[in-house]
């Protein structure tokens, strides 16, 4: 997700709402106008719950402390990430089961309840934030597809219950998809990541294609780090592909919400490789022209 930050205003409604507002900043669509109006309100009560939590998870609250006072936390350990998202967990059992503090929380829980959705998608995704802040580093890609486990694939998950369309079939396809869009991120912020002292190229992978940490932390990559981007972005390709048969799958607009979610993974790999692979001066990004090709070519089944 993009990590921008908001003024603190001191109303927590208002915070509240800006909080949302990020929703079209986002690399992937996350409630688009197409969608029936009430999948829009629960995918952006969902989306609430996932910005807020990353947020969190990443240092970006708003400043002034309104989040952590309206979780119970005090001034004292309103920096405290780690007790922030202890207290975010607590807030979430309160929707299932009383009144939550926070109002994006209490946005959630009418959705909760309507669509019958369990914890555990957003318990992983709390998780996944509370890992952030002991793991800054993966030694193995099947430890940072564990990863991608709470980080990312509750998303599609619940995209999936909003909509009525569960199904193990579609879980499988749909954890496809998703891993391979966090990859994909994960590449495109190579140097805000090592900002925040996280790698999320495995540590197996950058030995092999002789890529030190130091390598990272200049302005433009040499060519082994392009290999190993290069690398890494085709197993994302790789993944993209397995999960891409969730979008015939369904009918109607779902059928294009998911193809978007596909189109523009597979958009931004092209942006990566149109960058030749140097990913350190910042994000490549794929124009609207591009997804809008990759949009119809994922429709037709023909990636």
């Amino acid at each position: 997700m993009t990590r921008t930050t908001s003024p603190y205003t001191g109303d927590p409604e208002r915070d509240t709402r800006s909080t949302l507002d990020k929703a079209a900043h986002e690399n992937f669509p996350v409630a688009p106008f197409f969608l029936p109006r009430d999948w829009r309100a629960d995918l952006m009560a969902v989306y609430g719950f996932a910005r807020l939590v990353d947020d969190i998870g990443d240092g970006d609250l708003a400043p002034g402390g309104a989040d952590a006072q309206l979780l119970g936390v005090s001034a004292a350990e309103a920096d405290d990430r780690l007790v922030l998202l202890d207290a975010f967990e607590a807030d979430l059992r309160r929707v299932f089961e009383g009144t939550p503090r926070h109002p994006l929380l209490r946005r959630l829980q009418p959705t909760v309840r309507r669509r019958s959705l369990t914890p555990e998608p957003f318990l992983g995704l709390i998780a996944a934030n509370r890992q952030d802040q002991l793991v800054g580093r993966y030694e193995t890609f099947d430890d940072l597809l564990a990863y991608c486990e709470l980080s990312a694939n509750p998303v599609g998950r619940l995209v999936l219950a909003v909509t009525g369309t569960a199904s193990p079939e579609r879980i499988r396809r749909s954890d496809e998809v998703c891993t391979a869009l966090q990859i994909v991120e994960h590449l495109q912020d190579v140097s805000e990541d090592l900002g925040r002292d996280r790698i999320y190229l495995p540590a197996e992978d950058m030995k092999r294609f002789h890529v030190q940490e130091a390598d990272l932390a200049t302005g433009t990559a040499g060519a082994s780090v392009r290999a190993l981007v290069a690398f890494e972005a085709e197993r994302a390709r790789d993944l993209l592909n397995e999960g891409a048969p969730l979008v015939g799958s369904v009918t109607g607009r779902l059928r294009l919400l998911l193809a978007g979610f596909v189109a523009g993974g597979r958009a931004a790999i092209q942006a990566i490789a149109a960058a030749r692979y140097d990913v350190l001066p910042g994000p490549p990004k794929p124009g609207k022209l591009r997804l809008l090709r990759e949009v119809g070519v994922t429709l037709r089944g023909e990636g």
